[in-house]
């Protein structure tokens, strides 16, 4: 794969820029679509330009890997290889199967110590309903700081996979942690499927940024009609029916946080970009292993890109160009 050539070099100006991303399966898509775009303008990998990437779910692997230091394309590359593969297993086992051996392919024995800019990674604890969130550094904590691990110890490819364990579809994720506790891990979503919010919390909690120095650039998957199902999946009424529950739950989990991060944190300037399409021929979920339709995804975003292009450009850009190498 040709490597795109990302020039651009810009100064610290005082700022602190936050990129939180949906989960929502295949329809990471979408995101990455408008991820292109923005990595496209700034003229240089995200992972250097944001200084906190949250992410739940795929989500969780798109920030893993723009936090590595991976483009856009690398990663697109990367779900177009193996998305379909993926979300075409029926069995709740041989789906978890497939997430496990894609993250261990793309992610290997990676670290969050590896990372080249603040992370936090959205997970769900089965025993206690309660997120487990895994961050980079010591500077992110909110207590605990003298036992903090990057990660709690777990690999990035067992923190993605948990992540990314939508329960009852896949099973449930077991890690182990740097102090030897043994945790379950189910979908980050059903915690915060949007983690805007938690990735706020961090910044003026835990790192005592002030309200007016941040700036957060949300990413979701996009609202489509859903799909009619086909006869397969008829006759697999429960699978299906899991399906639309799972699909309806991290959708409210979505809406809800947003509402209240507007409330807040209606002094933090946010830019919003996961638009709502209506045509029929739009018809998806989560669950999408069609690449032609995946494609189409990617080209929404893309185009959902330019109605907030001028705003992202004042949040993203230096005032009066200011990118040594910029276009």
């Amino acid at each position: 794969m040709q490597q795109e050539q990302l020039t651009a070099v810009y100064q610290p100006d005082g700022l602190y820029r936050i990129l939180a991303l949906d989960g929502g399966g295949a329809k990471g898509f979408y995101t990455l679509g408008v991820l292109k775009e923005i990595e496209a303008m700034l003229n240089c990998r995200l992972s250097q330009r944001f200084d906190l990437i949250f992410g739940t779910s795929t989500g969780a692997i798109i920030a893993s890997l723009l936090a590595l230091g991976y483009t856009v394309d690398e990663i697109h590359h990367l779900y177009k290889s193996h998305v379909p593969t993926v979300m075409k297993a029926r069995k709740r086992s041989a789906k978890s199967q497939a997430l496990a051996k894609l993250a261990s392919q793309i992610f290997g024995d990676k670290s969050f110590t590896d990372v080249k800019t603040g992370i936090g990674i959205v997970a769900t604890r089965w025993v206690n309903d309660r997120p487990m969130i895994f961050k980079g550094s010591v500077e992110q904590a909110h207590g605990r700081r003298g036992t903090f691990r990057p990660g709690f110890g777990v690999t990035i490819a067992d923190a993605v996979q948990g992540s990314c364990s939508a329960f009852p579809l896949f099973e449930r994720k077991l890690v182990s942690t740097s102090t030897g506790d043994n945790i379950e891990l189910i979908d980050g979503g059903y915690c915060a499927n949007n983690p805007t919010l938690y990735a706020i919390a961090d910044a003026v909690r835990a790192l005592k940024k002030e309200l007016t120095d941040i700036r957060v650039v949300s990413v979701g998957v996009g609202v489509y009609p859903e799909p009619k199902a086909d006869w397969k999946i008829r006759l697999a009424k429960k699978y299906l029916a899991s399906v639309q529950l799972l699909q309806k739950t991290l959708e409210i989990n979505t809406q809800s946080m947003d509402q209240l991060r507007e409330i807040l944190f209606k002094d933090v300037p946010t830019v919003r970009i996961s638009d709502t399409f209506s045509q029929p021929e739009m018809a998806t979920d989560f669950m999408e292993h069609n690449l032609a339709k995946l494609n189409i995804l990617w080209q929404r975003g893309r185009e959902s890109f330019a109605a907030r292009e001028a705003a992202l450009r004042g949040f993203l850009m230096q005032q009066g160009g200011g990118a040594n190498g910029d276009s």
